[in-house]
């Protein structure tokens, strides 16, 4: 994969690995927030991630290359951030009870699943990022490792409210609530999920099975 290397001189900083991310310096909102719609506008027009340059994201954006390596090590470490500030903030807890929370966190993933099939740049990012491994591997612990944990924190949560079944391994109830949405999302490109509906209808029919007996 093509890596961009700064020219010398006092501004440009060594090359670090994706994880190191952003540099502690002072950042104009502005300067970020161009870089930012530079790379999705030149993702937009069809632009791959590996014909992505730090010269061509600096043009576009009105920037010097200076200030893009102010912020961040190399390019893949700017490509996560873009592709993080693409994805939909996890939801917060609905204070209606754990079962509603359950039906929240299914409906953000159905969200989530329509606005990769609406937005092209998201869907252009997430599946080019898969040729990347260094840089899907800094997408995985940055956006995808979070999201997983917060969904079993709550179905562990559901199992000591006894609103989910004692005794089965919560990755495994994990893999039974989340698996059918990520499905639909991701494999059924004509899925229902417009449904507004569709999250509740799943949650109710799998809890019927995953519920304590009574």
């Amino acid at each position: 994969m093509k890596t961009d290397t700064p020219t010398a001189g006092p501004q440009a900083p060594d090359c670090c690995a994706v994880g190191a991310g952003r540099r502690g310096r002072p950042r104009s909102e502005a300067a970020e927030q161009a870089i930012f719609a530079a790379v999705e506008g030149l993702m937009a027009g069809g632009t791959t991630m590996s014909d992505l340059t730090i010269e061509g994201i600096a043009a576009e954006a009105g920037v010097g290359k200076a200030t893009i390596y102010r912020r961040w090590s190399n390019k893949e470490a700017l490509l996560v951030d873009v592709v993080e500030r693409l994805e939909s903030p996890l939801p917060e807890p609905s204070g209606l009870g754990t079962r509603e929370d359950l039906v929240v966190m299914i409906d953000y993933m159905r969200r989530r699943g329509l606005a990769k099939r609406t937005r092209w740049v998201l869907k252009a990012a997430l599946g080019q990022m898969q040729s990347h491994p260094e840089l899907y591997a800094a997408y995985r612990e940055r956006v995808i490792k979070p999201r997983r944990e917060a969904g079993l924190e709550l179905i562990r949560r559901a199992v000591e409210e006894g609103v989910l079944r004692r005794g089965i391994d919560v990755d495994l109830l994990g893999d039974l609530l989340m698996g059918p949405i990520i499905y639909r999302s991701v494999l059924w490109d004509d899925s229902d999920l417009e449904d507004p509906e569709l999250a509740r209808k799943m949650v109710d029919a799998l809890l019927g099975g995953l519920a304590p007996q009574a």
